[in-house]
């Protein structure tokens, strides 16, 4: 039976569950989306109780554009690309103690840092072609924008419900020209809906999370990426309230093409992943921490890059508002 006791035991659980409902937006250009595939999962519609948490992701991404597709990368045309990135993601996440329209509100900020490093056998200068360069190496340590979020989450005993608005904030480190870039140079918003079944009984967790992007163009590079769909699943087995593990997957197309004059084509993306994951809660002295591991590997890719992808992800409350006699603020989490 997957059950726990006590409020230590409960807020365990749902620092367990809080970085499923933390989520970042990465390079909209490059051949990647805006919004960061994956960062949802297991849990990913189940709010977490009144107070203030930390999470932070390392997000480590190997990947390549085979044969001879153009990628559109910073003002260029680049062919042959070869990329890496490891990340980390810190977030923070304020849950309100009001409810809002039945449910519980919680609002995040993010400002993401880390390495990217970007090779290409072949770089073509403009919009329009032009001049041709030989093989190019791209490689940064920066800062990337900072991505402000807000969700509203409702339950009915094992069913919980979600939506919930990210904005990339584009003050981030952008180099005109560099073909590795971490922050995006454009705004963006990414606009999702998420519905988890969490059987406290069996420790039984089914999510699935869809979505969808927009964003604005670039001024450096006169690009705009078009609208993107993008869903995400999890099927998860509790073992107890500590270890748990189970399937991950999702899929992105991007549904409308590229535009502005930096585009030579509409360029548009797809790919689907499969992995796993495996997440375990414990405590460093009286605090509750929870760590998840998730592992994607890509496939049928399209005008994208693929590879392979982990989230290595450890949560912790900062402080927990203790819900009022009677609530059910701590339902489904138990």
């Amino acid at each position: 039976m997957f059950r726990t006791a006590g409020l230590a035991k409960l807020t365990l659980a749902v620092t367990g569950i809080l970085f499923a409902c933390l989520t970042v937006l990465h390079a909209a250009e490059g051949g990647a989306g805006f919004y960061l595939l994956g960062s949802k999962g297991p849990a990913a519609a189940v709010m977490p109780p009144p107070g203030v948490f930390f999470s932070n992701d390392i997000y480590i991404y190997s990947g390549d554009l085979g044969g001879d597709t153009e990628l559109p990368t910073g003002g260029r045309l680049a062919v042959g690309v070869d990329g890496a990135a490891v990340i980390a993601v810190p977030t923070v996440l304020w849950v309100l103690p009001e409810e809002v329209l039945g449910g519980r509100l919680g609002l995040s900020a993010t400002v993401p840092f880390g390495w990217k490093d970007t090779e290409a056998d072949l770089t073509i200068a403009g919009p329009l072609g032009g001049t041709a360069t030989g093989s190019i190496s791209d490689a940064i340590f920066t800062v990337g924008d900072p991505v402000l979020g807000g969700m509203l989450g409702w339950q009915n005993g094992s069913f919980h419900w979600q939506t919930g608005v990210l904005v990339n904030v584009p003050i981030g480190d952008y180099q005109d020209g560099e073909i590795s870039n971490i922050a995006f140079n454009h705004w963006g918003a990414d606009v999702s809906a998420a519905v988890t079944w969490l059987d406290p009984a069996i420790g039984l967790d089914l999510s699935a999370v869809v979505g969808m992007t927009f964003n604005a163009e670039n001024p450096a590079t006169d690009y705009r990426t078009g609208n993107e769909f993008h869903f995400e699943w999890a099927a998860v087995q509790h073992f107890n309230e500590r270890l748990d593990a189970g399937f991950v997957g999702y899929f992105y197309q991007q549904v409308s093409g590229d535009s502005g004059a930096g585009a030579t084509s509409d360029f548009k993306g797809r790919v689907a992943a499969i992995g796993a994951t495996v997440g375990y809660n414990f405590e460093v002295g009286q605090r509750p921490v929870s760590a998840r591991l998730k592992y994607f590997h890509e496939f049928a890719a399209e005008n994208r890059a693929e590879g392979n992808a982990l989230f290595a992800t450890l949560s912790i409350p900062l402080s927990i508002t203790r819900p009022a006699a009677g609530s059910d603020a701590w339902e489904g989490v138990k």
